[in-house]
């Protein structure tokens, strides 16, 4: 029987899968889709928050201003870019600087250190493509910034080399409490006993919740767009540039990223549907307009590509956590909207005391290693580590993906590694490749062909997302002989 099984692989997922592979048990993660941060992971604002922004009392604030600190040694030991560059609220008018006030206390009420209110004058030293209508700012340095699913990847990897088996393509079709104790979690391909199951399923995780008969509490999808920007314009802000904030969001932030471009966004629309990430010019026409209230002068020419990302917004508007009160053995870690990825390594500590609590034994392993293999990011090197890299392995010396220098030593890596990339989307989150001004114009056949040959498959099995995403319909060849070409006209 396992001991833990944990369902979803988005950050929080994958952080407590890291978290208990430093001890004795047996450990099981479950992903619908055919990698993990497959969903409120991979599109999100990026931000590691201070913590002045919510309710203090909440869950929110509380593992916020907890989870904070904890990103240093975690992206350290994971080799994990993150850069503690500070945030900014900007206040446009004499009502908006009456709401910094109001967010520094709250943040000093929640505990978060070092917030500070300045001057006009010093908001323009610090962002001097700021409005010039600007009046003040909540200054919050421990604000930071990361790549959610850089940061995912790099937990489930080491979460593998420590012994977690994480399922990919399972799907979770039923729980069951097991008449001689214990849970048992049922995926299209087997039926995993377990001693424990924790629910970290991001938007669907009240309808896991109500299968295994647990607490019964909604989420509501919040669709959020955005656009980003040319990394030639990726200096535009210094620092995470909020306005002031509205009743149900932290309203649409000029940002720079980790990999250097900038984005704006998000917007914050309830919909109905939990895989719906469409873009609508609507969206666009509104975060350009809110971005424009801190930064006029965008360079809009150099848009380099949109998308959405939902956010899993429960009925009680704060994180669902806890032990189930029907279910014995059942842990729920629901509503982890904003700011739950800042708050994911308290969230992670806190659901490993609800394990002690319920009964679990905790006992560390000799060998628990907290790093992952080294990647050869050779965009980042200097001319003699790029002669070197390719002296010892000439596939570093073939440059695929033009805009990010992206080699096929790179693509190679990310297939091979601990839970290598098995699509393009896979490969372009591992690497960058197709991320660039070109979005894949250029490489994408490249990468194809290399996943085909590194996997041993058919290049028309080569997938943009999983089952049911090929890439390509059929050969050129046979196309025209079956008289495709006639039939497309």
């Amino acid at each position: 029987m396992i001991d833990v099984a944990i369902v979803g692989g988005g950050v929080v997922g994958c952080m407590i899968a890291r978290k208990l592979s430093r001890y004795q048990l047996k450990v099981v993660l479950v992903e619908k889709e055919d990698d993990v941060a497959s969903g409120t992971s991979k599109a999100n604002s990026a931000v590691i928050h201070a913590g002045y922004d919510a309710k203090p009392g909440t869950l929110k604030a509380k593992l916020n201003v907890q989870g904070n600190p904890l990103y240093d040694e975690i992206c350290r030991e994971l080799d994990v870019p993150f850069k503690r560059i500070g945030s900014l609220v900007v206040a446009l008018n004499e009502e908006e600087v009456n709401v910094l006030e109001e967010l520094m206390e709250r943040g000093k009420n929640n505990g978060v250190p070092n917030l500070e209110i300045i001057n006009r004058e010093k908001l323009l030293e610090m962002e001097p493509n700021i409005t010039s209508e600007s009046r003040a700012a909540l200054y919050a340095p421990t604000a930071g910034i990361i790549c959610p699913y850089e940061l995912t990847i790099a937990l489930a990897e080491n979460a593998c080399l420590n012994g977690v088996d994480i399922k990919l393509n399972s799907p979770v079709i039923g729980i069951r409490a097991e008449s001689g104790g214990g849970l048992s979690v049922e995926t299209p391909g087997e039926i995993i006993h377990t001693r424990y199951v924790i629910n970290a399923a991001g938007l669907f995780a009240d309808e896991i919740s109500r299968m295994a008969g647990a607490e019964d509490y909604s989420i509501t999808p919040r669709k959020g767009e955005y656009l980003i920007f040319d990394r030639r314009f990726g200096d535009i802000v210094n620092r995470v540039i909020f306005p002031s904030p509205t009743k149900i969001s932290k309203g649409i932030l000029v940002c720079p990223t980790v990999d250097g471009n900038f984005f704006i966004g998000p917007n914050s629309n309830d919909v109905r549907e939990k895989d719906d990430v469409s873009v609508t010019l609507q969206g666009i026409e509104e975060i350009v307009r809110g971005a424009r209230k801190l930064i006029p002068r965008l360079p809009l020419m150099h848009v380099i590509a949109s998308f959405a990302g939902l956010r899993a917004v429960s009925n009680t508007n704060d994180f669902v956590i806890g032990a189930s009160k029907k279910v014995r053995g059942f842990i729920n870690i629901g509503g982890i909207q904003s700011p739950g990825l800042s708050a994911a390594p308290a969230i992670t500590e806190m659901v490993v005391d609800i394990l002690k609590e319920e009964g679990l034994e905790l006992k560390e392993k000799s060998n628990y290693n907290p790093g992952r293999p080294q990647i050869n990011k050779f965009r980042l090197f200097n001319n003699e580590e790029k002669k070197e890299l390719i002296r010892r392995d000439p596939v570093y010396g073939r440059v695929v993906c033009r805009c990010e220098t992206v080699t096929e030593g790179e693509i190679i890596d990310a297939i091979r590694r601990p839970l290598g990339a098995r699509s393009l989307d896979a490969v372009k989150r591992r690497t960058r490749a197709g991320m660039g001004r070109c979005q894949g114009g250029f490489c994408s056949p490249r990468v194809m062909a290399i996943l085909a040959r590194e996997l041993g498959i058919d290049p028309l099995e080569v997938t943009k997302c999983g089952s049911g995403s090929e890439m390509l319909k059929g050969r050129t060849k046979e196309f025209i002989e079956t008289g495709g070409v006639k039939s497309a006209k």
